[in-house]
């Protein structure tokens, strides 16, 4: 067996990552160019915090969008003479090499770390996007309106913050759950806020100019309806929107975990914010209560939010890797990051590789999310 020394597997890596380089290029040079027409991102490259969290996550994201063309080999694809090989080792059919080595089932660890990336970026962002429609569209109303409305959804949202985090998890997770109409019945009351608060907004902005109200809403319903068809029913005549059981099981827990928190911070934010001069103005125009929160109470809410995101997309991110450690939620042979740990880690004694990559790329992406969150909440404090 054929191995490549040290520095052909840097050439190797870098060679083979050559769509993510050329896009980081193209994005920092638009970005730093256009910076004044930017606002908050913009700013971001005032700092080297900011411009370290931007280049590690768009890292991440252009490896998850060009993941086919990164990684030579099926991440499922098992090669039996490269079984537990060490980083280097060159296939003799191909004479393509394992940069990273093999793993104890003889599949390319680089390719799997690659792929992984993508399992991570659709769900962590997506599942926290959703979390932040779904507590918004109810934190506002309870602290706009506070009284019984207020009382009713924070003692939901508590009832929620008061389980165990990890057992609330392990029960929405577990295999057999799948075969119950309980994840699909969740994700059908939670897909349904996206189309809801879209909808909401626009009527509210636009109630008295048809012209633009029936054209806003024709695409937010057409749009919202396949997706929700496709999510939830598995639906989609195209079989674009779909998604797998295991992934929407555990993108259902998250949302569910996630909004109460979400939910808290809206609410703390509009108390605060309702008491604002603006805020009365609008009310002295005779504009609606639901215009004022989504148009005039969370736009000044945006910073905060921002911040959470970034951070909560982390947090989903070590949850994930968690869930697929213990062997929860995804399929066994899944190339996500927890499950690579998870089989690597069974092989420490002997070999480092198949469980060090994949940590150090959930350790990385989640460290750009963090510093990301610190480069934003400082900009943001300076407006």
């Amino acid at each position: 067996m054929q191995y490549l020394n040290f520095f052909e597997i840097v050439v190797g890596i870098m060679w083979r990552l050559w769509p993510v380089w050329a896009s980081l290029g193209i994005l920092l040079a638009l970005s730093i160019h256009f910076k004044p027409r930017l606002g908050l991102y913009g700013q971001l490259f005032d700092n080297g915090i900011g411009i370290a969290g931007v280049i590690i996550c768009a890292f991440w994201l252009f490896t998850a969008i060009f993941a086919d063309i990164i990684a030579v080999f099926d991440p499922l694809q098992q090669i039996v003479v490269m079984k537990s090989k060490l980083p280097g080792a060159i296939e003799p059919k191909t004479g393509e090499a394992f940069l990273l080595g093999g793993d104890k089932l003889a599949r390319d660890v680089f390719s799997r770390v690659i792929h992984g990336s993508r399992i991570v970026l659709i769900i962590a962002p997506a599942a926290t996007m959703f979390a932040l429609m779904v507590g918004a569209s109810l934190g506002l109303p309870a602290g706009y309106f506070g009284g019984r409305t207020d009382t009713i959804l924070s003692f939901l949202a508590n009832l929620v913050l008061a389980f165990p985090v990890i057992l609330l998890f392990y029960l929405l997770v577990t295999p057999g759950i799948m075969d119950t109409p309980i994840p699909y019945v969740m994700a059908g009351f939670f897909f349904i806020f996206p189309i809801i608060f879209f909808c909401t907004l626009f009527f509210t902005r636009f109630k008295n100019r048809p012209e633009k109200l029936y054209p806003y809403l024709a695409v937010t319903l057409i749009i919202g309806v396949w997706v929700y068809a496709g999510l939830v029913f598995d639906a989609d005549p195209f079989r674009i929107i779909s998604i797998d059981p295991n992934e929407l099981n555990i993108f259902i827990a998250v949302v569910f975990a996630s909004s109460p928190g979400v939910f808290r911070i809206v609410r703390g934010l509009t108390l605060d914010i309702q008491t604002r001069d603006y805020v009365a103005a609008a009310q002295t125009r005779g504009e609606s209560p639901w215009y004022i929160m989504l148009w005039e109470i969370l736009p000044n809410a945006r910073g905060p939010l921002i911040v959470d995101a970034c951070l909560r997309v982390g947090y989903t991110t070590i949850l994930l890797g968690t869930l697929g450690y213990f062997g929860l939620g995804m399929a066994p042979d899944s190339p996500d990051w927890g499950t690579a740990i998870k089989d690597g880690s069974k092989l420490l004694r002997l070999y480092v590789h198949p469980a060090l990559v994949p940590a150090v790329a959930l350790m990385s992406f989640v460290l750009g999310l963090n510093l990301l969150a610190d480069a934003l909440r400082e900009e943001s404090l300076k407006d």
